[in-house]
């Protein structure tokens, strides 16, 4: 039975005898030949070539690698090796076989001598049954089924993704929570309230060609939705995700310390791992030596700094849009599009947002790639490593450079009426709401989460299911006819699985970086501006649990067998996500002090508000709220290029109008209640970002990273294996 197991496959194109791309996979064959690898070849539409490699290789690498206890037995004494483990060193060999012509698979697949290489499913009934099927959507995942199939590295991802979606679960629950107690206040907020009845308040034109004047209740639905998602339950929200974010991270290390522990990996070496399969695949093999050049260094520098300020560049381009979109939806002939100008500007804008994030996601990719190769990094985690952090980057600034100018550019860099900031010259900057501009961060945020949440996994799953039906399709003629004209060959046995696994969809060694990849920014979504949209953890939690699920089914169901990988933890992630942590309470703190208005409302509330005079029993502290915070303008002050509607309504009774800021009413300069706010929106920043790092620092320490017992086990572990060493040399002596 063991005959018929093999290793690996590879596929190539039939070509003519004699020709050059036959000579050179005869070439890498017999190279594979030399090293005891046994090859049987099908032939099909491809030829297939089934490889399997000698025992003695596996038992070099068992040797190579056995603790003292093991090396005191015979060489001969070996284990079986665990078929991930066959598989991990067969792939190695295959990749660093080189021909006489010094060529590597690689190579050789660049030049169409082959065209794959893979190694086989498995019919695993756990897996398929219970994790890549939806009955087992409320299943624990079998972590340890996972490893045993598709290696550490892969069972390490779930193992975490699992995790933080159980903790999701809790922070789903608490942003739900405040959600629905902002609705409860839908209509009974003083601040909404008093836009809904400011009949008399009339505002400035939004645009500069025949916009017309405005009355401030207007906006009542507006108002109402924007104190739904800011009030005081948002404050405690954003200092509860930014301890969530911690405790997260800080149980994960416990269960990451428990889990290798288990499997026997927590002292392993990767570095010794590579220089082991390198001595097996060749004797002769030095070594290649650490690098670092400043002057490769300078280069990666500034070329990443020129694509990030590129992305930076785009988000400007969406922000001009924006700017036209609303003054021509201003202007629109269609009452609808007049009256909701503004937010059909923000909803559109989102739309454009998603379709750049997925337009540069590619670009980022081939971008981040090729600095890579300019860096030369030894190894291939090193280049992984190298590569996370240059693709997180330029992803963070594609996904959220635009929500960075919502949240702490907008209508604040606009200028005022007479004197506004204009792109070109022409087109005027777009204002905030008279309550504040976080619900247009609301709907960005909404509309780029469901569509990149709902549309990833529609394609994630979607595209690989319609590549595998049509491969299959393409290969089922030709299979018919081999089969009634060759019917010795059609009954070989692994005829059949080399084709079924040849039909599916091809997997790299990015392929799972990218699973990591969506995750991490899905979690940069869920910290970093979850002050502005608290559903966000519920919607990413509903996304994990068919994430992991689809995942499952596709590896399973519609790719080739990933290569197994080892590890003993997610490797370069975990800084990132506490970089993200750091950035979630920077993030939060600015959101809270800059684009909500929590602050200006508590500064009026305690300093110019009617409860700070006599004989205010029984007022909301908040009344008269929205007409401090707007200023007086006169029409005679617009500027030349400002066109103003012919006919003015009814309510214009006077010249002067009103408009979202703290100005004084003769010359426009900024009042002493716009410099208190100020003063206080910076002093809430430095005590909020201060107090939560503190609290993160203090739930670090509080919450060791390793569990006594897998530090008992260890140490227990040494000892044994000191005390073992010592009797040893003792009777040797002897």
């Amino acid at each position: 039975q063991d005959e018929e197991k093999w290793d690996f496959v590879l596929v190539s194109d039939i070509h003519e005898v004699g020709s050059e791309k036959e000579i050179k996979r005869k070439k890498f064959l017999d190279e594979l030949s030399k090293k005891g690898f046994t090859i049987k070849k099908i032939e099909d539409q491809k030829l297939f070539y089934g490889v399997r490699a000698p025992k003695q290789i596996f038992q070099k690498y068992q040797w190579l690698l056995r603790n003292f206890n093991s090396r005191q037995q015979s060489p001969d004494v070996h284990q079986d090796v665990p078929v991930t483990t066959r598989i991990r060193i067969v792939n190695f060999i295959l990749n660093n076989t080189v021909t006489p012509d010094h060529e590597k698979l690689h190579d050789l697949k660049n030049n169409k001598v082959f065209e794959a290489s893979f190694p086989l499913h498995e019919k695993e009934e756990t897996l398929l049954e219970t994790w890549a099927h939806w009955r087992g959507i409320c299943h624990p995942q079998p972590i340890k089924e996972i490893r045993n199939y598709f290696g550490v590295k892969v069972a390490l991802y779930f193992a975490w993704l699992g995790w933080y979606t159980r903790l999701l679960g809790i922070a789903a629950v608490a942003g739900l929570v405040v959600f629905v107690s902002g609705m409860t206040i839908f209509s009974s907020s003083q601040v909404s309230k008093e836009i809904c009845e400011a009949n008399d308040t009339i505002m400035c034109p939004l645009c500069d060609q025949k916009c017309p004047f405005w009355l401030l209740s207007d906006t009542c639905t507006y108002a109402k939705v924007t104190q739904m998602i800011d009030n005081e339950g948002t404050v405690l929200f954003a200092m509860f995700m930014a301890i969530w974010a911690t405790v997260f991270l800080e149980l994960w290390k416990r269960k990451r310390a428990t889990v290798v522990t288990n499997w026997d990996l927590y002292g392993w070496d990767e570095e010794e791992e590579e220089l082991a399969l390198q001595l097996i695949n060749n004797l002769e093999h030095q070594p290649r030596q650490y690098q670092y050049s400043y002057f490769r260094s300078t280069i990666v520098l500034v070329l990443a700094l020129v694509m990030i300020t590129v992305l930076i560049g785009i988000a400007h381009a969406l922000v001009i849009y924006r700017v036209i979109a609303t003054a021509l939806f201003t202007q629109s002939n269609f009452e609808l599009l007049r009256e909701w100008a503004n937010t059909m500007a923000v909803m559109t804008g989102a739309v454009l947002h998603y379709i750049t994030i997925v337009i540069m996601s590619k670009i980022n990719r081939h971008v981040a790639l090729f600095l890579c190769d300019l860096e030369k990094p030894r190894t291939l985690n090193q280049r992984e490593n190298n590569f996370t952090v240059k693709i997180f980057t330029f992803q963070f600034f594609t996904h959220f450079s635009s929500l960075i100018y919502i949240a702490f550019f907008l209508g604040r860099i606009n200028g005022h009426p007479g004197n506004y900031v204009r792109i070109a010259g022409r087109w005027r900057l777009e204002e905030c709401h008279p309550s504040g501009c976080i619900t247009d961060l609301f709907i960005q945020m909404a509309i780029i989460m469901v569509l990149k949440q709902t549309i990833s996994n529609v394609m994630e799953y979607l595209i690989p299911w319609i590549a595998h039906k049509l491969r299959k399709k393409r290969q089922r003629p030709k299979k018919r006819r081999l089969m009634l004209g060759e019917e010795e060959e059609a009954e070989d046995p692994c005829k059949k699985q080399w084709l079924s696994n040849y039909q599916l969809n091809e997997v790299d060694t990015f392929s799972l970086f990218n699973e990591f990849l969506e995750m991490v920014i899905q979690y940069s979504f869920t910290t970093i501006f979850v002050a502005a949209f608290p559903l966000a953890p519920l919607l990413a939690f509903f996304n994990n649990v068919l994430e992991i699920h689809l995942d499952a089914i596709k590896m399973m169901r519609l790719q080739r067998r990933m290569v197994p990988r080892k590890a003993k933890d997610i490797g370069i992630w975990l800084q990132v996500l506490e970089a993200i942590g750091i950035l979630a309470v920077i993030g939060n703190a600015l959101v809270i002090a800059i684009t909500s208005d929590f602050i200006p409302v508590q500064v009026y509330k305690y300093t110019y508000s009617p409860c700070m005079m006599a004989n205010s029993t029984g007022i909301d502290c908040s009344t008269g709220y929205i007409n401090h915070s707007l200023s007086v303008f006169r029409t005679r002050d617009f500027e030349t290029y400002t066109k103003l509607p012919e006919t003015a309504p009814d309510f214009i009774r006077s010249e002067i109008t009103e408009y979202r800021d703290y100005r004084n009413a003769d010359d426009y300069s900024y009042t002493v209640q716009f410099w208190h706010i100020f003063a206080a929106r910076l002093a809430f920043l430095i005590l909020f970002e201060h107090v939560a790092l503190c609290v993160k620092m203090i739930a670090a320490w509080y919450i060791p990273d390793v569990p006594q017992s897998v530090k008992n086990h260890i140490l227990k572990k040494k000892y044994s294996d000191l005390h073992k060493e010592l009797r040893w040399v003792m009777l040797r002596e002897v």
